[in-house]
């Protein structure tokens, strides 16, 4: 890199430093590959304000921490220096003597774009220039492709259990193994995007990613941080958008991360009531701080800048929100007006929001925020979060709640499938049936599922048709697509052999065929977070256990109706209200014998009966089968 290649802080950048407001500190933070007075090296920065010393270490100097001292600039709390003759691949950390109590850490580098792999904690230095993205096509549709009136089913993933090699130790696939697998994969089960569990550096596989130590490297685990770009890049070329989790929550407590930084409590709170986690053992952000902030957005705005993803799902929002989250009274500090809301840390996700909205209008942030908590994907001008979308744990709750409970009792908990549509617009909501569902000794989805082999994969494709009719955009972890019956194991690759038997395979297709038919039908989507969009025709036949109900798209015609049997019991006749007259499709049934159903239907459609129902001036009389989901579709509209 020639010398006019590399630009150090000027007077601006140290003005946006101070002021939290230097939201691409990456680009001076860290190491940097480039060429000083005839020489090439790398220029280091590093914030450590209670430093006394600080310099750079690794094997290139035998881990001397005297030989590569950098220099205090200014009053920015920054360490900053050159070091000739060292390049890309060098592994490196800060050796850190603080001003307080003859502190002495050796620290890996928080803005290294990579890191050793574990059990390693040394950061390596790296160049991320050298990547030509071929997906240019994709990232100027990906408006169309992320708006609220378009279709999203996500597959969520973990890419180190998505698929392993056992012939080879069972080892990990590398992210170009991974690439045209998941990519071809997805695509031919129609999912819209993939969201990856978090793929920032992690020293615990056990964490799944979610005790982060390195906010802007894309993990060691499967290749460099260009074999990730080709990853996202390759998903991007079979038109399939990436979200990746992200954790602005909390941290690991890892001597060589960042927690004690500078032998004081310099990214996180000092208070352990403010900053230390009781659930996770984990260190929680000082939001206050405008290093912080300058820290967090950035890694926010890196991920979307430098890899081209495509959303961020937050991870933990409520953690955030209040200061009482998981304490018990007397272990936590009120603010200043005297209530439980973290003001700094809603400040935080405001501002967060706002930027990535600024920077990428194109791009997605959706919350995991599973309170209450008002107005989480509205805009902050009208007082909201600002997020793009947020979870819907409440109906998750409920749902699973419901379908596991037998089906003679299903009429006594009938508000449970009901509830949902009292605030299924206060909010962009997504569905999710995410990793967290799955483990822990909550069983697998299909293992939830009660009765006999037949009535669980008949309750697994009910659940599945529900959740596809109802509003809300769809995400559903690996694994639940084809039944699977063990729970989520980080260690292993999910059980793919269980394709072999037909019952598996049956439900792989009800999923596909619903993503098929989320996409190609605009009723299913456009609308979904308008109450317009959505009609009860009956929701008050409990005895029956039954459900119905009408989704409309932005056209009169692009309407689509939902008929759910929560128990194993036929209903024939059975009569629904509709709007129009005419030839009406039976377009999908779960119950279909291709999906492993007991194959009875409605032999392609039926015939309105110009009859009011349900307060609708034609009615359909249908064969309504055993635990099962149908949807139908109007022929040629009459009025």
């Amino acid at each position: 890199m020639s010398e006019s290649g590399w630009r150090f802080f000027s007077d601006f950048d140290v003005y946006l430093w101070k002021q939290g407001n230097f939201y691409r500190s990456w680009e001076k933070m860290g190491a940097h590959p480039c060429r000083l007075s005839g020489a090439d090296g790398v220029h280091f920065a590093v914030w450590a304000p209670n430093a006394e010393k600080v310099s750079v270490v690794g094997e290139f100097n035998g881990w001397d921490e005297a030989a590569h001292p950098l220099e205090p600039f200014g009053d920015t709390g920054i360490w900053k220096g050159f070091v000739p003759d060292i390049g890309v691949g060098t592994l490196y950390k800060y050796a850190i003597r603080s001003g307080f109590n003859d502190y002495y850490v050796l620290k890996s580098d928080p803005y290294a774009f990579y890191a050793e792999k574990r059990p390693g904690t040394a950061s390596i230095v790296w160049d991320l220039s050298a990547y030509a993205w071929q997906d240019k096509a994709w990232m100027q549709s990906r408006k169309d492709r992320n708006s609220r009136s378009a279709p999203m089913a996500i597959y969520e993933v973990h890419l180190g259990s998505w698929m392993r090699v056992a012939e080879e130790g069972n080892r990990w696939l590398t992210y170009w193994e991974l690439a045209p697998r998941l990519a071809a994969y997805v695509q031919e089960m129609g999912f819209t995007h993939v969201e990856l569990l978090p793929v920032t550096e992690h020293p615990l596989d056990a964490s799944w990613g979610y005790q982060t130590t390195g906010y802007f490297a894309a993990t060691s685990r499967f290749g460099t941080p260009q074999d990730f770009m080709y990853f996202v890049d390759t998903l991007h070329q079979h038109g399939i958008g990436v979200i990746v989790d992200w954790v602005p929550a909390h941290f690991p407590t890892d001597e060589h991360g960042l927690g004690y930084f500078d032998g004081t409590h310099l990214y996180e709170h000092a208070d352990p009531r403010q900053g230390f986690h009781p659930d996770w053992k984990s260190f929680i952000y000082n939001y206050g701080r405008n290093e912080v902030l300058n820290f967090l957005i950035s890694s926010a705005l890196f991920w979307l800048d430098v890899y081209h993803v495509d959303g961020l799902r937050v991870d933990a929002v409520a953690s955030m929100l209040y200061l009482d989250y998981s304490r018990r009274n007397g272990e936590w500090i009120p603010n200043m007006y005297g209530g439980n809301e973290n003001l700094e840390a809603i400040a935080f996700l405001r501002r967060f929001n706002e930027m990535v909205y600024r920077e990428h209008p194109d791009a997605l942030t959706i919350a995991e925020e599973s309170t209450a908590w008002p107005m989480v994907s509205r805009p902050t001008y009208l007082g909201g979060l600002g997020f793009g979308f947020k979870w819907n744990m409440g109906w998750m709750h409920d749902t699973l709640l419901y379908m596991s409970k037998d089906p003679v009792h299903r009429k006594y908990h009938h508000n449970l499938l009901t509830f949902s549509l009292l605030y299924a617009f206060s909010e962009n909501f997504i569905l999710p049936f995410s990793h967290d569902e799955v483990v822990h000794g909550k069983a697998s989805m299909l293992a939830k599922m009660p009765g006999d082999l037949w009535q669980k994969f008949a309750n697994l494709r009910l659940l599945f048709g529900y959740m596809y009719g109802h509003p809300g955009k769809k995400l559903l972890f690996m694994g639940s697509e084809f039944g699977q019956w063990s729970e989520w194991n980080h260690d292993a690759s999910l059980d793919w052999p269980l394709l072999e038997h037909d019952t598996h395979r049956g439900v792989q297709q009800w999923v596909r065929d619903l993503n098929r038919l989320l996409q190609s039908e605009p009723a299913l989507y456009e609308l979904d977070n308008e109450p317009h969009g959505f009609e009860w025709i009956d929701c008050n036949d409990s005895d029956q256990s039954t459900l119905v109900f009408l989704r409309r798209g932005k056209r009169v015609e692009n309407v689509l109706v939902c008929a759910l049997n929560f128990t194993p019991v036929p209903r024939f006749p059975y009569r629904i209200g509709v709007p129009f007259g005419g030839f009406w499709h039976e377009v999908l049934n779960s119950d279909a014998a291709v999906y492993g159903g007991s194959g009875q239907g409605n032999l392609g459609g039926v015939v309105a009966e110009a009859t009011p129902y349900h307060g609708r001036p034609y009615c359909l009389t249908i064969n309504l089968p055993p635990l099962a989901a149908v949807f139908f579709k109007p022929g040629e509209i009459s009025l």
